[in-house]
């Protein structure tokens, strides 16, 4: 159903949505195999520290320090690192939806995403994605993190529109909930056709040239 005012912003996440994510469960799995390192206890002290990491509040070296680097390898930071940025790929479909609906309907469009900072930086230069976002409301900038629902007060008062005219786009059902129960229309990302229309009963219709 049409929303009853007119949508004037979308909220974005980006992993999962636009891009792949960039350092989840998968990945540390891969890493773990590539690397030949104990999956349980590189899960264990990722889970102890990301949180953090993401609000800005450790450094990269730290969280690897923590993380993987708390005892000798038989490998460096650098490849590491290299193995945790090739993790990222772009969605191209919901790249080129989001931009066509922002160019036709001139919208305001913003990340609301949970991103260590040096990933988030690589990220946005690598896929360009200043072409899409206004802003970015990353968790490593604002030092605030979803679920936390102060993190979407923060984007519409950047965005300087009222919660009722913006649409927020993300893969993560709760918080999805978290921000429709601050009055935000909610999109539950699981696929580019099912967003696609969705958006599209908010008014946001993608052109032809934007269906696949």
């Amino acid at each position: 159903m049409k929303s009853a005012v007119p949508i004037t912003t979308l909220f974005m996440d980006i992993g999962g949505v636009l891009l792949s994510d960039g350092w989840d469960y998968r990945a540390r799995r891969r890493a773990a195999k590539k690397f030949r390192l104990e999956p349980a206890e590189m899960e264990a002290r990722h889970q102890t520290t990301f949180d953090t990491y993401e609000e800005g509040k450790l450094t990269e070296a730290e969280y690897l320090d923590y993380a993987v680097f708390f005892r000798s390898r038989p490998f460096t930071r650098a490849e590491f690192r290299r193995f945790m940025f090739a993790q990222s790929t772009p969605c191209p479909e919901m790249l080129a939806l989001v931009s066509g609906l922002k160019k036709k309907y001139r919208l305001k469009v913003f990340a609301v995403s949970n991103e260590a900072r040096v990933l988030n930086d690589f990220r946005i230069e690598k896929f360009k994605l200043d072409h899409i976002f206004d802003a970015y409301i990353s968790s490593c900038y604002v030092h605030l993190r979803k679920p936390d629902a102060d993190i979407f007060r923060l984007a519409w008062d950047v965005a300087h529109t009222p919660a009722q005219q913006v649409a927020y786009v993300e893969n993560t059902p709760m918080f999805v909930e978290i921000a429709r129960g601050l009055g935000i229309c909610g999109v539950l990302h699981t696929d580019y056709r099912s967003t696609r229309a969705r958006l599209a009963s908010f008014g946001l219709q993608a052109d032809e040239g934007s269906l696949r």
